[in-house]
């Protein structure tokens, strides 16, 4: 997913870049795989294979095969994407901006992949469980983020509570779009999850 600070970010190391290459590499040559025969068939040999690197550089970069699936350049940027937003803008107002142009970016360039990670997230208990703990990771970002724009305490009650609620709330925004067969658009999803959580359930059925 992308990087959506405002001012273009410095250019990148030699050494970074090789590194975001091989990580890209890694992925791409994982998704083909499992799109062929499978995510159990699936091995760290054959990846490696595919990506022409060896498997203790897999591993080096993704510690388990969940973690292909699961992880990808956006948790690194989001904390600085959400500092980026104005400082006059709501929490809902700087999620929907954030979330919705991280989406953009990640459905203009491999929508099938995007598809494939959710639905993984729904068959796969392994990448399932793995994705609950990296979204566990990514709301403590979350939270230290917002801390700074509202003086909470990042480890306070309501922040903890809060950022939870927007993880669990986005897992199950990609599990029901997975479910129901990528039918409707994951951004206007999204925007719904987020309503949820600011203004409450709504009345009536959808």
């Amino acid at each position: 997913m992308p990087d959506v600070t405002p001012a273009d970010p410095p250019p990148l190391g030699l050494r970074e870049r090789k590194k975001i290459k091989t990580r890209q590499a890694i992925r791409a040559a994982t998704y083909a795989l499992i799109e062929e025969q499978g995510y159990d068939t699936t091995t760290i040999e054959q990846i490696a294979d595919r990506a022409e690197v060896s498997p203790s550089t897999v591993f080096r970069y993704f510690p388990t095969k969940e973690d292909i699936v699961v992880t990808d350049e956006w948790d690194q940027v989001m904390p600085a994407a959400l500092r980026a937003r104005p400082g006059d803008e709501s929490w809902a107002e700087v999620l929907r901006h954030v979330m919705r142009t991280a989406l953009d970016r990640s459905l203009a360039e491999d929508p099938e992949v995007t598809r494939l990670r959710a639905r993984l997230g729904v068959e796969v208990p392994a990448v399932r469980a793995r994705m609950m703990e990296s979204m566990a990771a990514a709301g403590r970002l979350l939270r230290e983020a917002l801390a700074e724009r509202s003086g909470l305490d990042p480890d306070g009650l309501e922040l903890r509570v809060f950022a939870r609620s927007v993880m669990g709330g986005l897992m199950e925004v990609s599990h029901y779009w997975a479910e129901t067969g990528h039918r409707d658009d994951i951004r206007e999803l999204v925007d719904r999850a987020l309503d949820v959580l600011e203004h409450g359930l709504p009345t009536g059925k959808r």
